[in-house]
């Protein structure tokens, strides 16, 4: 696997310029120049979103000579749903998506992306920001699933199932505060299915766009799953009624 990160304004304009893929941007916060500036024009043109951080976290990042530019290249290319979408539904006849809404934990994520492409998921979608990042680490959780699964980013997640659902895709979210079980859910239409953050859970924002909540049962005292392992029981139980039906 190449290099994950890589820094310095003239090493990260020559990757955009080789049609290289970038999944996070870190600049220095008030950087002023020729460069600099150079270099946000063609960030700006390729859509990809700069993290104004102070020159300590890029210090974290490297010791190197950073320039107060540090650059996370992606070993995947990320599409675009509204692009992949018609494409999926010509293709299959009932789809289903996975959608994470800022999820941090790399593991989780590659244990997901892992448990999503066995279970025949269409797509996964990440927000653009907030997300954990896709290296070495998600790719080896994922046991290399990750290059045969469709990874869409998207700036705003509320736009996207707005777009889903629009577009005839019921969106469930998956949260412990739901009344209704998973196994009251019809997964026998083309669907997608929400997960939030390990410590907050899906957002406000994206519950209120969602057409129904759901849950798993829990019967023990801990009163939550780890979100892999419950995304995996739900992503199974849509799959068994399907086969099924």
């Amino acid at each position: 696997m190449k290099e994950e990160y890589i820094f310095g304004i003239r090493p990260v304009l020559e990757a955009l310029k080789a049609g290289e893929t970038l999944d996070k941007i870190f600049v220095q916060s008030g950087l002023q120049g020729e460069n600099i500036l150079e270099l946000k024009q063609k960030l700006a043109r390729a859509k990809l979103r700069i993290n104004y951080v102070p020159q300590e976290k890029l210090n974290r990042l490297t010791r190197k000579n950073h320039q107060g530019v540090v650059a996370f290249l992606s070993p995947i290319v990320f599409n675009d749903i509204e692009k992949l979408l018609p494409k999926i539904l010509e293709e299959q006849k009932n789809p289903i998506f996975l959608i994470l809404d800022r999820l941090t934990d790399v593991r989780n994520f590659g244990a997901l992306c892992r448990t999503a492409e066995c279970a025949g998921v269409s797509a996964i979608i990440i927000p653009e920001r907030g997300a954990a990042p896709i290296g070495s680490d998600s790719i080896k959780t994922s046991a290399g699933a990750l290059f045969n699964i469709k990874i869409c980013k998207e700036k705003n997640l509320a736009h996207t199932l707005d777009f889903l659902q629009q577009s005839g895709i019921l969106v469930y979210s998956c949260t412990e505060k739901a009344q209704k079980l998973v196994y009251q859910v019809d997964f026998s239409e083309p669907c997608a299915l929400v997960l939030g953050n390990e410590e907050t859970g899906i957002s406000k924002e994206l519950l209120h766009h969602s057409d129904e909540k759901i849950k798993l049962p829990i019967y023990g005292k801990t009163q939550s799953l780890n979100v892999s392992v419950a995304g995996g029981a739900i992503l199974y139980e849509a799959l068994r009624q399907r086969l099924n039906s």
